[in-house]
């Protein structure tokens, strides 16, 4: 399913709204936390690159994702600049492995989650400043310099898929801003997109001869991921909220 352009309706500005106020900030405003580094990367330049007519996705072969290979969360962490401390309280969810298991059959499966990008991401809805926003081709972000750090976004995910920076952060990369006191989570590697390549994960798993991720256009009926999503049946997680993710899930 084509998700539509995003289109902003105008405003009065005798009647704009407390959130109006700071996306209209966010807008023009930018933070330098570190050498090369601003907050404002995710903002309007990040949305600039998306093309409304994509829908970037990933479909994960949980069939072909072994128990004991974290090599995504790996690559992630180093990719984007976030360590696991063993601490799952406040460490970052940018990906985690989680392990299933079906308590009739006894069939254990292994699969990575996510942020999901939904196509009516609960994230966006309850943002008050607009610092969780979709790009137009489905790319779920946080804006870190419009985020006020309530965390509002965090207790409406239903995939426990972001996280709060609670200490300070250093040696951060310049493509991946964060900043203690604003919200995270997967970017799908938008900087890696927006060049034409495919996220860390994806590059990892397939590193390591398992190929259980598969990143790509879902709109496209000519991509691979398009195709396979045609071809062979596939789930998303909590398909009850209907919320459309972008993570599909084959033989889970």
């Amino acid at each position: 399913m084509k998700l539509p352009a995003l289109n902003a309706d105008a405003k009065d500005p005798a009647t704009i709204n407390r959130r109006d106020f700071f996306k209209s900030g966010a807008a023009v405003a930018t933070v330098a936390i570190a050498p090369g580094v601003s907050l404002m990367a995710f903002g309007g330049e990040a949305s600039a690159n998306a093309n409304a007519g994509t829908r970037w996705g990933l479909l994960i072969d949980v069939n072909k994702c072994a128990s004991d290979c974290t090599s995504c969360v790996s690559a992630c962490s180093t990719e984007n600049g976030w360590k696991d401390t063993g601490n799952p309280q406040t460490d970052p969810q940018w990906i985690r492995k989680v392990d299933l298991k079906n308590k009739t059959t006894g069939r254990e499966v292994s699969l990575p989650v996510m942020c999901q990008h939904c196509e009516d991401a609960p994230c966006v809805d309850v943002c008050p400043t607009g610092a969780s926003f979709k790009r137009a081709d489905g790319i779920v972000l946080v804006d870190k310099h419009a985020c006020i750090g309530c965390r509002y976004c965090m207790m409406a995910c239903p995939f426990k898929a972001r996280s709060f920076v609670h200490e300070e952060v250093h040696d951060q990369k310049s493509h991946a801003p964060r900043g203690k006191g604003t919200v995270e989570g997967c970017t799908l590697c938008v900087h890696r997109v927006d060049q034409g390549g495919v996220p860390a994960c994806v590059e990892a798993c397939d590193a390591t001869g398992h190929g259980a991720m598969m990143f790509g256009d879902i709109n496209d009926p000519d991509s691979d991921i398009a195709k396979a999503l045609a071809a062979y049946p596939s789930t998303a997680l909590r398909q009850d909220l209907r919320v459309n993710p972008g993570v599909r899930y084959s033989n889970l």
